[in-house]
């Protein structure tokens, strides 16, 4: 009886130990059809492979599907998950939710985009110092005094508040005129159809940042479709390999560099470290890069 007892135990601890720890990661958007991302996804994922960790990836169908993403944390919630590293679709709206996840005891870590939640650690780009980046290359390749403009993402996101105001501050410090911000919410069609707006309001512009390459990519048809194309700076953010394309092509002459990869690797790891009770930095920067053709083609 005690051999069976002695069996039965050291069992149920094996059991225990081999169950893994999950980890969600919850992202804005899908990696399917957006290289962002997959490269996010990426990331995590193998991570998790390194570390024996469960690791689920969720995202809602659009970047501006709020409730969405709400309702796929909610549903991990209720299966007693590890940590969750996220980045927040609108930081306002999914703060009650992550502290409900705080108060379940998960290990939880902002990637991408910072939210408001205090004391929850932000892994991810110096966006403001990335679109200064941006902002000093069109500065050095645009005529002084020319009229610029700002492809915006969903501005209610501080990812998009923080490119903005970093390309904006650095454009205007140089003395270029931002004529024209429209947000674009992260979409090549909204942004096409922006930069047709900003075209025939200022067809005289000689640059415009988009605060993502998918916009960039959107601005980068308007200025065909308008016969522009040569006459007008495009610098896009992300660095993803369809914009290192264009680059090298010439129909953008430059993109800023994010770690993607990166934000979902360490959005995994400290999120357990958290998890563990362990001590992270409050900022984990991921880095930025300024890409041309001098380096593109190492991003494709």
């Amino acid at each position: 009886m005690k051999r069976v007892l002695g069996l039965t135990a050291a069992l149920m601890m094996s059991t225990a130990l081999a169950h893994a720890e999950t980890v969600v990661v919850a992202m804005k958007g899908p990696g399917s059809g957006n290289p962002f991302w997959a490269a996010v996804q990426a990331g995590a994922e193998e991570k998790g492979k390194e570390m024996g960790v469960d690791v689920v990836v969720v995202a809602p169908p659009q970047e501006s599907d709020i409730q969405g993403q709400i309702a796929l944390v909610e549903d991990q919630l209720a299966k007693n998950i590890d940590g969750l590293a996220i980045a927040p679709t609108d930081p306002n709206a999914l703060a009650p939710v992550i502290e409900e996840a705080r108060k379940q005891g998960v290990g939880v870590v902002f990637i991408d985009t910072k939210g408001i939640n205090d004391g929850v650690t932000f892994i991810g780009t110096n966006n403001e110092v990335g679109a200064a980046l941006a902002a000093d290359y069109i500065c050095k390749n645009a005529p002084k005094g020319s009229n610029v403009a700002i492809l915006q993402g969903i501005i209610t996101q501080s990812t998009g508040q923080a490119r903005a105001k970093g390309a904006h501050d650095g454009l205007t410090a140089c003395g270029l005129n931002v004529v024209a911000e429209q947000p674009a919410d992260w979409d090549t069609a909204k942004a096409q159809s922006a930069m047709e707006n900003i075209l025939t309001g200022n067809p005289d512009i000689t640059a415009v940042f988009a605060s993502n390459d998918n916009m960039a990519l959107g601005a980068v048809q308007a200025i065909k479709s308008a016969g522009l194309s040569g006459k007008i700076i495009v610098v896009g953010f992300d660095a993803n390999p369809n914009a290192a394309a264009a680059v090298l092509a010439g129909d953008m002459a430059a993109t800023v560099a994010q770690n993607p990869h990166n934000m979902g690797a360490l959005g995994v790891e400290n999120a357990l470290k958290v998890k563990h009770g362990e001590t992270i930095d409050p900022i984990i920067d991921t880095g930025t890069v300024l890409v041309t053709k001098d380096n593109a083609a190492d991003y494709q």
